[in-house]
C-alpha cells in the first residue's frame, strides 16, 4: 500500500492535469500551476510540505532531548536547501551551544556535520555565486577559485575538524575538511597530516592542454538548477545554439542564439520557450521531417508519483517553438522521466519516439507501475506501439540508446535501469526481444545511468558505455588515499561480433569511483578516438567532487585529465555537449550546471576548445528516402596517414543518454593526408553511397543520393 502523502501526491497530480473549466490555460499558465502546488506539498526536493512537519514536531511540548535534535537538523537541513542559510546556522549554533562540549557524542556529531555543510554552502553563495568568475569552483581550487569571503569556509573548517577529533576515521569529514582548505588556500600544508589527502590523488595521468572557461565572456552562462542541453542550429543560419532546461518547476527553458561574433544572445522570450517551465532533461530530433530541429522537454524524474507531469514537444517554425505535444498525441501517459530518444526504428523514414518512465514495480512494493513507451511516428503524429513492440522495461529507467548492436541494418534499443539493463534487439517486424542477459550486458542490479552506443574501438560494431551511479563521498575520499571503495563502476560493453559483449571497463583504467548524471563523448584533440566527459549530478548537498575528462588513448585505456585541462568543475553537472561553437574545427564543451534543490542553482560552463593541430571534417547528413536527421546512418572513413592506411567508423544520430551535441558529425581524423574513401549506409537505401578524395578540413553537406557533396565552408 503507498504512503499516504503518496497518494495525497496521486491525487493531488490528477487535479493539477485538468486545466480549469471554461478556459484554455497556455503552456506557461500550465506549468505555473503544477509547478505552484510541487513547491507547496511533500515532495523530496522542492516540496515545502516536509518544513511543515518539522515545524509540527518541533512544536511538540516535552520532545526528549535526541528527537528535539533531530527535528532541528532535519529543520536546518529544509532551510539549507531553500537558501535560507543565515536561519540554518544560527538554528544549529543554538543547538550546539544547549549541547555544550559534554552533550552526548552522537548527536554533537550530526549538529557539527550539519553546520559544516551550511557554511561551506554559505560560502558557495558568498563566493562562487555572488562573486562568480572563471575558475570558480575548479578542482583542485586554485587561484580565482579561492574564496576572498573568508569566513564560511574558516567556519566550515572548524566544524569539520570538530567530527574528525570525534570520528577520526570519517571520511566524508575528510573530504570536505579538505575541500574548505583548499577554499581558504590552505591546502595541503595547512591540512592536519593524519587527514590531508594526498596532491598526487588529483594529478592528470597525461600532460593535456588547458580549456578555458568562457560562458561569461561569450554570454552563454545560464543560472539555473539541474537541467539538459541541447545544441544544433536552431535558426538555420550555420551557427549552433543552446537550449537548456532546469527541473525548477517555476524555471523556463533558455534559448541561446549564437551571433556573427561568436557571442550569445538569450532570445528565449522571441523563440517562446520562456512558455515552458520545469523539465530535468531535453532532447532534439526532427520527428516532423522538416529539416529543422524540434525539442523534447521530460519532466518528473526522482518525484515519485508527484512527477506525473507530461512531457513537451516543441515543433520548430523558423527559430520559433510552438508546444504541438497535445496536437501529436504525446501528452499521455504523463509519467516520470528524464531520458528518451528519437530513432527510426521501423526504417520507414520517419523517427519513433522512446521514452524511459520511472517504474517501481521492482524496488518498492506495491509502486505503480510506470512502464516505458514506445511510440510510432505515423507522418507526424504518433501511435503507442509499447505493448505490440515488446520493450515496456516496467523497470526504473535512467538512460536510453539506440544503436545497430548486431549489424544487421536495424536499430535496437539498450534501457539503462537502477536494478538490471536491457537489450532490446529489433526483429525487424516492429516487435523486440530482451537478449541483454544472452549478450551479457544486464550490469549488476545496481543503480545505472547515462549509457549510449559508440564505436570504442574503431572496429565497425557498436560497444556500449554505462555509467555507473552507486557511490558515495566516503569512496571518493577512501580511493584518493588508496584505501578500498565500495562503488558501482562505469560498464563499457566491447562488442564481440558473436551477439555478446564484454566489460573492459577494469582494463580500460575505469575501475573508480564515481557519481556522473550527465555525461557524453566526442573526440576533443581530433585524433579520432572518443574521449568522455562525466558530470557528478548526485543530489545530497554534502557531494562535491569534481566532473571528470577522461582521454582516450587508441581504444586501449582511457586516462584521467581532468586537472591539466582545467575542467574538473565542482558544482553538480548534467546536460553535457561536445560542439564545435566557434568553428575552429575542434570540439568545445558545454556543461549545464546546478544541482536538485534551490540551494543548487549554479553558472553554466562552456570550455573552449584549444586547439591540438589534428585534421577534420564536419559533415551534415540529409536523408531522402531515410529520415531527414538520417539517424542510424553508418560512416566508414577510408584514410591516408603517414603510418599507411587507417580506418575510422561512426554511427550518426547515436548520443548520449545525458547528454545533447549536435546531429552532425565532427570527426577529427588526426594525421591523415588524405580521405580517399568515406561510405555511407544509409538507413532506407540498400546500396552504400561511396564519396572518393573528400577534402581534409572541410564542412561538407551529404544528402541522400548526391553524387557530390555540398561544400557548407
Amino acid at each position: 500500500m503507498l504512503p499516504a502523502s503518496l497518494l495525497l501526491g496521486s491525487l493531488l497530480q490528477a487535479l493539477l492535469q485538468t486545466p480549469a473549466q471554461g478556459r484554455s490555460e497556455t503552456a506557461r499558465e500550465e506549468f505555473r500551476r503544477i509547478g505552484e502546488e510541487l513547491y507547496a506539498n511533500e515532495n523530496p526536493f522542492v516540496g515545502t510540505g516536509p518544513k511543515r512537519l518539522l515545524e509540527k514536531g518541533l512544536a511538540t511540548p516535552g520532545l526528549p532531548l535526541e528527537k528535539r535534535v533531530e527535528f532541528e537538523v532535519q529543520m536546518a537541513k529544509e532551510e539549507l536547501k531553500f537558501i535560507e542559510l543565515e536561519s540554518a546556522i544560527g538554528r544549529l549554533e543554538r543547538v550546539l551551544g544547549e549541547l555544550g562540549p559534554s552533550g552526548p557524542k552522537p548527536l554533537r556529531l550530526r549538529v557539527h556535520r550539519q553546520l559544516a555543510l551550511a557554511y561551506l554552502r554559505l560560502s558557495e553563495q558568498e563566493n562562487c555565486v555572488a562573486r562568480h568568475n572563471a575558475e570558480c569552483c575548479l578542482f583542485p581550487l586554485e587561484g580565482g577559485g579561492r574564496h576572498s569571503e573568508r569566513r564560511p569556509a574558516e567556519k566550515a573548517r572548524e566544524h569539520y575538524l570538530a567530527v574528525l577529533e570525534l570520528e577520526p576515521g570519517e571520511r566524508d569529514a575528510l573530504w570536505l575538511m579538505n575541500l574548505a582548505s583548499m577554499a581558504l588556500g590552505q591546502y595541503p600544508d595547512g591540512v592536519p597530516e593524519r587527514w590531508r589527502l594526498p596532491e598526487s590523488a588529483f594529478a592528470s595521468q597525461a600532460e593535456f592542454p588547458r580549456f578555458p572557461e568562457v560562458a561569461q565572456e561569450l554570454g552563454a552562462k545560464v543560472f539555473a538548477m539541474a537541467g539538459g542541453v541541447a545544441v544544433e542550429d536552431y535558426d538555420g543560419d550555420g551557427r549552433l545554439d543552446i537550449l537548456t532546461s532546469t527541473c525548477d518547476p517555476l524555471g523556463a527553458l533558455t534559448h541561446l542564439c549564437q551571433k556573427e561574433d561568436g557571442t550569445f544572445e538569450d532570445v528565449s522570450v522571441a523563440s517562446g520557450v520562456d512558455e515552458q517551465l520545469g523539465g530535468l532533461n531535453l532532447i532534439s530530433g526532427d520527428p516532423d521531417n522538416d529539416g529543422d530541429w524540434d525539442a523534447l522537454v521530460l519532466r518528473g524524474a526522482w518525484l515519485l508519483d508527484y512527477g506525473r507531469i507530461r512531457r513537451s514537444l516543441l515543433r520548430n517554425e523558423g527559430g520559433k517553438f510552438t508546444d504541438v505535444t497535445r496536437e501529436v498525441g504525446l501528452a499521455e501517459p504523463a509519467f516520470p522521466t528524464q531520458t528518451a530518444l528519437f530513432a527510426d526504428f521501423d526504417a520507414d523514414g520517419w523517427v519513433e519516439l522512446y521514452v524511459g518512465h520511472e517504474s517501481r514495480t521492482e524496488i518498492e512494493k506495491g509502486a505503480p507501475s510506470y512502464p516505458s513507451q514506445l511510440y510510432r511516428n505515423r507522418a507526424g503524429r504518433f501511435e503507442n506501439v509499447t505493448k505490440a513492440a515488446g520493450v515496456a522495461n516496467d523497470r526504473y529507467a535512467k538512460g536510453v540508446a539506440a544503436g545497430d548492436a548486431d549489424n544487421d541494418g536495424d536499430l535496437d534499443l539498450y534501457v539503462s535501469n537502477i536494478g538490471l539493463n536491457r537489450l532490446y534487439r529489433n526483429r525487424g517486424d516492429g516487435t523486440f526481444e530482451d537478449i541483454a542477459r544472452e549478450a551479457k550486458v544486464t550490469g549488476k542490479s545496481e543503480r545505472h545511468f547515462a549509457c549510449w552506443f559508440f564505436d570504442l574501438d574503431q572496429d565497425g560494431w557498436l560497444d556500449v558505455w554505462v555509467s555507473g551511479f552507486q557511490a558515495r563521498l566516503d569512496d571518493m575520499a577512501s580511493h584518493a588515499l588508496g584505501e578500498r571503495f565500495e562503488a558501482a563502476l562505469p560498464m563499457v560493453f566491447q562488442n564481440r561480433r558473436d551477439g555478446t559483449f564484454v566489460d573492459r571497463a577494469t582494463e580500460l583504467g575505469l575501475a573508480r569511483p564515481w557519481i556522473p548524471m550527465g555525461a557524453n563523448f566526442g573526440d576533443l584533440d581530433n585524433d579520432g578516438w572518443l574521449d568522455v566527459y562525466l558530470a557528478t549530478g548526485e543530489p545530497a548537498l554534502q557531494v562535491l567532487v569534481p566532473n571528470v575528462m577522461l582521454w582516450n588513448r587508441a581504444g586501449e585505456r582511457f586516462l584521467d585529465v581532468t586537472r591539466a585541462s582545467g575542467t574538473g568543475h565542482l558544482q553538480k553537472g548534467h546536460g553535457v555537449a561536445f560542439a564545435d561553437f566557434d568553428g575552429d574545427s575542434d570540439q568545445d564543451l558545454f556543461s549545464q550546471l546546478g544541482g536538485f534543490f534551490p540551494v543548487d542553482r549554479f553558472h553554466s560552463a562552456l570550455f573552449r576548445n584549444p586547439g591540438f593541430g589534428n585534421h577534420w571534417v564536419t559533415l551534415e547528413l540529409v536523408g531522402e528516402r531515410s529520415s531527414r536527421c538520417a539517424t542510424g546512418a553508418r560512416l566508414e572513413f577510408e584514410l591516408e596517414t603517414p603510418s599507411g592506411p587507417r580506418v575510422l567508423h561512426r554511427a550518426h544520430g547515436m548520443v548520449a543518454s545525458y547528454g545533447g551535441s549536435p546531429h552532425r558529425q565532427e570527426v577529427g581524423l588526426g594525421d591523415a593526408t588524405r580521405i580517399t574513401r568515406l561510405t555511407v549506409r544509409w538507413p532506407r537505401t540498400e546500396q552504400p553511397q561511396v564519396f572518393e578524395d573528400l577534402p581534409l578540413d572541410a564542412h561538407l553537406r551529404l544528402t541522400e543520393g548526391e553524387a557530390v557533396p555540398f561544400r557548407v565552408k
